[in-house]
């Protein structure tokens, strides 16, 4: 797994730095370092993760970019990347806790391992933080749906059972 750091984030909070420093995955500061061929995940990707990507996953790697989302115009898009967009989840960490799918980058890295079927995995990306917990009590249910989804459809399919419905009313 390898994450594209922008140093954007306080380096005392920041997660993929975290994990980066205990060994859990490699950290890069250039786009053109970034794995070609690997999975980004890319709020902006029309392709929902899935267990079909998991031989992607495996042979190419797993990619997600530390940065601040609504900027992600300015930073331009890596070139080369097999884009997925992770599906409705709420985050646990203390900086965001309880909106949906604003998750940090352990979360969303914890969340695709988990999706592409590495449960252990995904588990063990979040113990060193506090709210790991916190995360599988919050979206175990979700979770264990997308893992058992066999493509992007099906994904978003089951999605559709969590999220928020709109509820409207009609004065006339």
């Amino acid at each position: 797994m390898v994450v594209y750091r922008a140093g954007e984030c306080d380096p005392k909070r920041c997660t993929a730095l975290r994990l980066h420093r205990l060994g859990k995955i490699e950290m890069v500061s250039r786009f053109s370092d970034l794995p070609r061929g690997a999975i980004l995940l890319d709020p902006r990707a029309e392709k929902a993760l899935s267990r079909e990507d998991r031989e992607i996953a495996e042979r190419k790697g797993l990619v997600a970019l530390d940065f601040s989302w609504r900027r992600f115009p300015e930073w331009g898009s890596p070139r080369g990347l097999v884009s997925r967009i992770l599906p409705y989840l709420v985050a646990a960490n203390p900086v965001h806790y309880g909106r949906p799918t604003v998750l940090s980058t352990a979360e969303a890295l914890s969340a695709a391992l988990f999706i592409l079927g590495y449960r252990e995995e995904a588990e063990e990306m979040l113990k060193p933080f506090k709210w790991g917990a916190t995360f599988f009590q919050l979206n175990l249910h979700r979770l264990e749906e997308y893992a058992r989804a066999a493509n992007s459809g099906e994904v978003l399919e089951a999605q559709k059972k969590f999220l928020p419905t709109s509820t409207s009313s009609s004065n006339t």
